[in-house]
Formats: structure tokens, C-alpha cells, sequence
């Protein structure tokens, strides 16, 4: 998984975006996650007469996990909740990106007990992106 140097992970999705984003809410829904947004980036460009590559942002989380985040490191709310972008390059190739979690454990000095809340951002996109 490439990481940009500014926190952010990208990973290459086997599937177009929208296949990528359907098999996200899927898995979410397994998962009992809370999908509070899907953010259409690319649609909203288009209704201003604008074009952009698809282009989807999709906002979850669970209260269960995200609240000893916010108790333990309080500045970690402007972070929360998680988010994947998905998007395509200028080939066609969809990606998934979001920020990693040793990152947003540095920035807001999450305590390495509560990590395992903000890694499952990385098995999600994992098995958005596989077979």
C-alpha cells in the first residue's frame, strides 16, 4: 500500500468505482458500520457543467468504536468519522484512498490500545478493492 508521505494509504481496486463503492456499503452493512454519507464528488461537478472522473466519498463509522477515540485524544473528531475516497486516475483505474491509521495515531496521539478502532479502515478497503 503506497503512502503518500502526507498520511494518506492508496490502494489500487480490482473493480470500477462503482463496483468499489457497492462492495464498501456491503461490507459496511456486515459490519454493522453506519454509512453516514456517500459524497458524490464527481456527480456534483457534472451538475455544474463540470467534468471530473468518478469521484465518491463515502463517511462511516460506529459510536462504539469512534467514541473512546474522541474520549482519549478529543482533537481526533475533526478526523472522524473514518472516510475512504474512492476515485479514478486518467487511465480508468479505480483507487481507494483514506488516511492511515499510524497517522492519525501521530497527529492526535491516539493510545495504541485504541488503534485497533482505526484499523479497520484498512481491512475495508482491502476487501472493497480484492476479488
Amino acid at each position: 500500500m503506497p503512502e503518500t508521505g502526507n498520511g494518506i494509504v492508496s490502494r489500487r481496486s480490482q473493480h470500477t468505482v462503482d463496483e468499489t463503492v457497492e462492495r464498501l456499503r456491503t461490507l459496511l452493512a456486515a459490519k454493522n458500520v453506519r454509512l453516514f454519507a456517500l459524497v458524490d464528488h464527481s456527480g456534483e461537478a457534472e451538475k455544474a457543467g463540470l467534468k471530473m472522473p468518478p469521484t465518491r466519498l463515502l463517511i462511516f463509522g460506529s459510536p462504539v468504536a469512534g467514541t473512546p477515540l474522541m474520549l482519549a485524544a478529543p482533537s481526533i473528531a475533526i478526523d472522524l468519522p473514518l472516510k475512504i475516497l474512492v476515485w479514478e486516475d486518467g487511465e480508468g483505474q479505480a483507487w481507494l484512498s483514506w488516511n492511515s491509521p499510524e497517522y492519525l495515531q501521530h497527529r492526535h496521539g491516539v493510545p495504541e490500545a485504541l488503534m485497533k478502532n482505526l484499523d479497520v479502515v484498512e481491512g475495508l478497503a482491502t476487501k472493497a478493492a480484492g476479488d
